[in-house]
């Protein structure tokens, strides 16, 4: 659940810095918005590397720049 809350958190987050709506997030990334929605409210336990990736694109950034970020360097540190 921690995972799909940070998601979740990290999504919000470049939305907001972008002035992005998850409307127009899922047009840019031909991800369906039901699909964003899931992904907000933790209702999808796992969204897909190829999801995120999507995302991503419509977000324009890297999957790498996606998860550079201290909580998700974490749970790495968490999994060893």
């Amino acid at each position: 659940m921690r995972e799909q809350k940070l998601l979740a958190e990290r999504i919000k987050t470049l939305c907001e810095e972008r002035k992005m709506s998850y409307y127009l997030l899922s047009y840019k990334s031909t991800v369906p918005i039901t699909t964003i929605m899931n992904i907000i409210h933790c209702t999808t336990k796992n969204p897909g590397i190829f999801t995120i990736i999507k995302l991503c694109d419509g977000l324009g950034i890297t999957i790498q720049e996606f998860f550079k970020t201290d909580e998700f360097q974490n749970i790495e540190r968490e999994a060893d």
